[in-house]
């Protein structure tokens, strides 16, 4: 009899009333390569190392990515144009945008590139919206909603397609931010942006934010997208990215590995992995550990081991009632079954596999296992030599140990 997956896990993520499949399509932008490498940590990577993770994006199915906010100076200039050209030349299906101040200063470059290039590309204009940033800033609403209005049109003047960013959203009131948005769409743009700039929301403030901007722009009668782009300082990155998805958010922000200023920002990589869990996206994830793998080494940040999905770790095992377990569903011919039997995530969904090893934890179903994958006879006695140095040790053991045991 051969069993379902439904059959074999009961899956209680599926029972909550409140959080059904949304009815938009979902889109993703990757800010990997501007708000990504705001982090003190990071190295700036060489346009080559960024054109490779441009090209990762692209086969990971993310529609858009920030390439830079080339008012910053010469060299964002060059990256953001040369970035903009691979897009052209290679005939990639991801959609550019940059980063802008409420400036005309701002907007002329990428204005400047699109024309170069020949490709739109979407002006991301931002500018504080909550009360501290004001009184920091010695901002009034009046003087926020003039450049918000001026930078837009003017965006939209030399051709550019426009979203406006509210940042530090989540701690802004809604009378400012009705105020800021309306004048934007007013003037031409056509998405709007939702920032948890210092990660400041839960799962609660999201749902009711973005339930509001939804009806805000319903109430202004055009054809606005509403983005959220959301930092993790609370944890909480990843669950407000789902929730505000579920309540009506079109495009997604997140970076890889979540590298970003401070603690970063939502992992796109993670936030790939769940929704195509949950069925919400049927995107090729094969090439994330790649992806993420060439952010780690291009921009200096470590990869942990036990990071999900893509740490080293991630499908390892050195214990023996799990290791016995996965040997037992390998044993049935299914490989769903032993893909899924100690892990959560499907290692083939993300193009690796589930790993064995032995160690002070493992029991002698591990040895076995270990000889038999790497094509060695298990002999009692050779089993026996290398469980019992395991045994007394206090750790994995490398294959190079094993080797020299057998």
């Amino acid at each position: 009899m051969t069993l379902s997956e439904q059959d074999l896990v009961y899956d209680w993520n599926l029972m909550a009333e409140d959080f059904v499949r949304p009815s938009q399509a979902i889109e993703f932008d990757d800010e990997t390569l501007r708000d990504g490498l705001q982090s003190p940590s990071v190295t700036d990577p060489p346009i080559q190392r960024k054109i490779e993770i441009l090209h990762l994006m692209d086969a990971l199915g993310i529609q858009s990515a920030d390439i830079g906010l080339p008012g910053a100076g010469p060299r964002a200039v060059a990256d953001v144009e040369r970035l903009a050209r691979e897009i052209v030349s290679a005939g990639l299906s991801i959609r550019p945008n940059c980063a802008a101040r409420t400036l005309r200063q701002d907007v002329d470059p990428i204005a400047d590139i699109s024309d170069a290039v020949g490709i739109a590309i979407e002006a991301c204009t931002f500018i504080g919206s909550s009360p501290i940033r004001q009184y920091v800033e010695g901002w009034d609403l009046d003087r926020i909603c003039r450049l918000a209005e001026e930078s837009v049109r003017y965006a939209v003047g030399r051709g550019l397609p426009v979203m406006m960013v509210t940042e530090d959203t989540t701690r802004a009131r809604p009378e400012s931010l009705e105020r800021i948005y309306t004048v934007a769409i007013e003037a031409g743009a056509r998405r709007i942006c939702l920032a948890d700039t210092v990660g400041h929301a839960t799962p609660d403030g999201v749902r009711n934010l973005v339930r509001f901007a939804r009806a805000l722009v319903a109430r202004t009668g055009e054809d606005v997208k509403l983005d959220w782009h959301g930092h993790r300082d609370r944890g909480l990155g990843l669950p407000n990215a789902l929730t505000a998805i579920v309540n009506g958010a079109d495009r997604i922000h997140g970076t890889g590995l979540g590298v970003g200023e401070r603690v970063g920002n939502t992992e796109m990589d993670l936030l790939l992995v769940n929704l195509k869990l949950l069925g919400w996206i049927d995107n090729d994830l094969t090439r994330l550990g790649e992806y993420c793998a060439t952010i780690a080494e291009a921009t200096g940040v470590p990869l942990p081991v036990n990071y999900p999905v893509v740490g080293r770790d991630a499908f390892r095992t050195g214990t023996g009632v799990h290791a016995a377990a996965l040997i037992k569903a390998r044993e049935k011919g299914d490989a769903w079954l032993a893909d899924r039997i100690y892990c959560g995530v499907p290692a083939s969904m993300v193009g690796r596999e589930q790993e064995i090893e032995v160690g002070h934890m493992s029991g002698a179903s591990n040895v076995i296992w270990w000889l038999r994958t790497n094509g060695y006879d298990a002999t009692e006695e050779r089993v026996q030599r290398i469980f019992g140095h395991a045994k007394k040790s206090d750790r994995t053991l490398t294959r190079r140990e094993i080797e020299e045991l057998i």
